[in-house]
């Protein structure tokens, strides 16, 4: 039996085929609405035409994300920086021209083929202080306290394990560090119907936490700060086309789903070290 891990490898690997192949991001199939299409309400026009002239056109088709965290972020010079499930590479990159030559960016992901796709992307634009890491974002490949910000775009709904995620990011990031993610969210019920439905996992909808719960979460794995900003509120007929094709009663479905999905900004931020305060406190 599939797992969930095992859909989204494989409809993001497809996804990084087809845009070296040139067919375009749909990550769901051929059909238009499919959940990654171009005029899909998750991932159409996040990114300004600045962003995308400094970019090659593979990093931009493979954008599979619901924000931009780059520019939510408030990146500084010097900066190091992690991109949870980085794809293409199209916010590692952004992000390692804003920390500059002083800083780093890493990208994180689990699938070769949008690794490869990354990488390939990264010799195109140019970018030396960039690094891509194979690995899931349950077990983050670095050491305690080294990164300064983590971001992440429409990835972290697609884990299983939502509190293992959060507490990896909270022990890379170092005292005072910034998680400043693009996700999408849900607020309150959700059919379960749609919770069980595996496809919808690798379309960003099943595992969506609701927005409570996802702040719950976070203070759990011991951030504070947490904030959730709605970017993006989809409309009943959104949310719908991504409900399209998976066998469900979009009829019945319609007056359930108003207004329960959106995009967001989360922003938390892990305690600052307190500093020390008189001749004893230290020791």
């Amino acid at each position: 039996m599939s797992t969930v891990k095992d859909v989204v490898r494989e409809k993001y690997g497809q996804a990084a085929l087809r845009v070296v192949s040139g067919e375009g991001n749909s990550c769901c199939g051929s059909s238009p609405s499919s959940c990654c299409s171009d005029g899909d309400p998750i991932t159409s026009d996040l990114y300004d035409q600045l962003q995308k002239n400094e970019l090659p056109e593979a990093a931009v088709l493979a954008s599979l994300g619901c924000g931009n965290p780059t520019a939510l972020a408030q990146l500084s010079p010097g900066e190091v920086v992690l991109d949870l499930g980085s794809g293409g590479g199209i916010d590692v990159l952004l992000s390692a021209k804003r920390v500059g030559p002083a800083g780093k960016a890493y990208g994180l992901d689990m699938t070769d083929e949008m690794l490869a796709l990354a990488r390939d992307n990264q010799r195109k634009a140019g970018v030396p202080n960039v690094e891509f890491l194979k690995g899931e974002i349950e077990h983050i490949p670095l050491p305690d306290a080294s990164v300064d910000v983590i971001i992440s775009n429409c990835v972290i709904n697609l884990s299983a394990d939502k509190d293992r995620v959060l507490r990896e990011a909270f022990r890379v990031l170092k005292p005072g560090g910034r998680f400043a993610v693009s996700d999408v969210v849900t607020r309150g019920e959700i059919p379960d119907e749609i919770r069980r439905n595996m496809l919808l996992w690798a379309g960003c909808v099943a595992g969506a936490l609701e927005e409570n719960e996802y702040r719950e979460k976070l203070a759990a794995a011991g951030f504070e700060s947490i904030g959730i900003e709605p970017t993006r509120v989809y409309r009943p007929e959104e949310a719908l086309t991504f409900l399209a094709d998976k066998g469900l009663d979009l009829e019945k479905l319609a007056p359930e789903v108003e207004g329960k999905f959106m995009s967001a900004f989360v922003r938390a931020a892990k305690p600052a070290e307190k500093a020390c305060c008189g001749p004893n406190c230290c020791s």
